[in-house]
């Protein structure tokens, strides 16, 4: 039996790690920064490579997602190394296209400016609408604006959910769990604080006829008067459907310290897990639940 026990080993050896990893899911990290850099976009590669393994999720990241042989492509890498102390390698660069999004289940975002082409964001909308899962983190709001050239971008805004339009609120809020029994949601209780930088969002996509609310603001936590929205309604995570497929949005992760927190990982761990149909959580949207 020895020499079977042996070539089993080598075989797990070979392969570059146990059978179970072949089980897990596949996350795809987009951190392409074509507007603001943020400077934990490289802490946030970091955290998921080390919990991600640990609840059944390979990650890959690519912190660039456009041509690398364009002429903005070594000034960007000297910005994103030196925000971020993280290199742009071309091993770390890659495009989010219908090919590749066929080696993964879910494509987290935190980028800005537009790390997709027209037709790349095309293939993401048509793939989640076919049972893949994205979702966005902080600035993933802050990405694919609609623009007269961009028709798609249109669409990924109603992926995430929402866009950004300012952060009045950089301070310790105080968040209310609205579906603590939801994945997302055990990662915080209602009353919790965490210090961060805090959105609020366009009119429009965002609606709560649309999407199921997971947190929000305590608003007595905050100078509501630095608001923009004539509802009051400050949301911070969420979750929706779409056709075959699922995408969930948390506006928590601008600070490293965030990153760090272990409520904060429960809860992002939780979404994304939700979204690759691994964990429980309603998705109604939160206007049609009885209160």
């Amino acid at each position: 039996m020895r020499p079977l026990r042996w070539l089993f080993a080598l075989s797990v050896f070979v392969l570059g790690g146990s059978s179970a990893s072949a089980e897990n899911k596949r996350l795809l990290l987009v951190t392409d920064s074509g507007g603001f850099v943020h400077d934990s976009v490289g802490l946030s590669e970091q955290v998921l490579k080390e919990i991600g393994p640990k609840n059944g999720i390979d990650v890959t990241c690519f912190r660039y997602t456009r041509d690398i042989k364009d002429k903005a492509f070594e000034p960007y890498a000297d910005k994103f190394r030196k925000t971020t102390g993280v290199a742009v390698e071309p091993e770390n660069c890659g495009r989010v296209n219908a090919e590749t999004l066929k080696k993964f289940d879910c494509v987290l975002f935190f980028t800005t400016g537009n790390p997709l082409s027209n037709d790349e964001v095309k293939d993401l909308v048509e793939w989640v609408k076919a049972g893949g899962a994205v979702a966005g983190t902080h600035c993933g709001s802050d990405t694919l604006y609609p623009a007269k050239d961009r028709p798609w971008n249109e669409a990924y805004g109603k992926l995430i959910g929402a866009y950004f339009v300012n952060h009045p609120w950089h301070q310790k809020i105080k968040l209310v769990n609205e579906d603590p029994k939801h994945a997302a949601g055990k990662g915080f209780a209602t009353g919790d604080e965490i210090f961060d930088e805090i959105y609020q969002f366009r009119p429009e996509p965002y609606s709560r006829n649309k999407l199921h609310i997971i947190l929000s603001i305590d608003n007595s936590s905050i100078d509501v008067s630095k608001g923009q929205r004539a509802d009051k309604d400050y949301a911070v995570a969420w979750c929706q459907e779409v056709e075959k497929g699922r995408t969930f949005y948390t506006s928590l992760g601008h600070r490293k310290e965030v990153w760090k927190d272990p409520r904060y990982q429960t809860h992002l761990i939780g979404g994304l897990k939700w979204a690759m149909k691994q964990a429980e959580g309603d998705a109604t949207p939160s206007a049609k639940i009885s209160k």
